[in-house]
């Protein structure tokens, strides 16, 4: 693997976050995200060692921030109301589509058997697997390929997100999905607003409903190239 470092982190500066995660905390129940579960897991994993270095006094800020490869991190609150969404039970095996940071893996392997997430970004993946180790997360499986495809190898899945716009959620996707399974997606034209949309792989089909508005980079096929 390219040998790939952070900036040290600092675990005073975690505790400086106290003020900070509780404020977060207070505006999810707020937001009627109440689970005990979904609450510690958050809590659990800090957000600071997930932003640039230069944001992350403003980590906890409720707005999405740039990270390496022209993508972002979203914002605090979206990313619980689509983990909210998922509804993630302690057996669940959950696929990820754009790792991006690794914060939402990061928050989902607390409350999942596994997480497996999928970048096409090189330097994203390995800058994940850093914040991974250092947290000492050990049930989340990173790949650096086509999203579009999702991950075959080790379908179905119980929960999958998506963390990148695309207008039509790919058929690989839904095919990979188990029975009674939760797909989260945000879809629609990918220069614009896009709807958040949760998938529910019901008995007599699949149920659809939107969940918020919402802006996030595209779904694009293949590795990337370069990074």
């Amino acid at each position: 693997m390219t040998a790939i470092s952070e900036p040290p982190v600092n675990p005073a500066d975690f505790e400086r976050d106290r003020t900070a995660v509780a404020d977060f905390l207070l505006r999810l129940r707020r937001k009627r995200i109440t689970d005990p579960r979904i609450l510690a897991a958050f809590e659990a994993v800090p957000r600071r060692l997930f932003v640039p270095h230069s944001a992350r006094d403003n980590a906890y800020l409720e707005r999405a921030l740039p990270i390496e490869c022209g993508q972002s991190i979203s914002a605090p609150e979206l990313v619980a109301t689509m983990t909210a969404a998922l509804d993630v039970t302690a057996d669940a095996q959950v696929l990820e589509i754009g790792t991006g940071s690794g914060y939402q893996a990061a928050v989902l392997s607390r409350l999942a058997r596994r997480v497996y997430t999928i970048d096409r970004f090189r330097t994203l993946v390995e800058f994940a697997e850093l914040r991974f180790r250092t947290l000492k997360l050990q049930n989340i499986t990173t790949l650096v390929g086509d999203g579009t495809l999702g991950w075959p190898a080790n379908a179905v899945f119980d929960r999958i997100v998506v963390t990148a716009a695309t207008e039509k959620v790919p058929d690989a996707l839904f095919r990979q999905l188990r029975p009674r399974g939760i797909l989260v997606a945000p879809v629609g034209p990918v220069e614009g607003v896009q709807k958040l949309t949760r998938y529910a792989r019901e008995d007599r089909g699949i149920h659809e409903s939107v969940l918020a508005d919402v802006r996030f980079v595209p779904l694009i096929p293949g590795k990337a190239e370069r990074l």
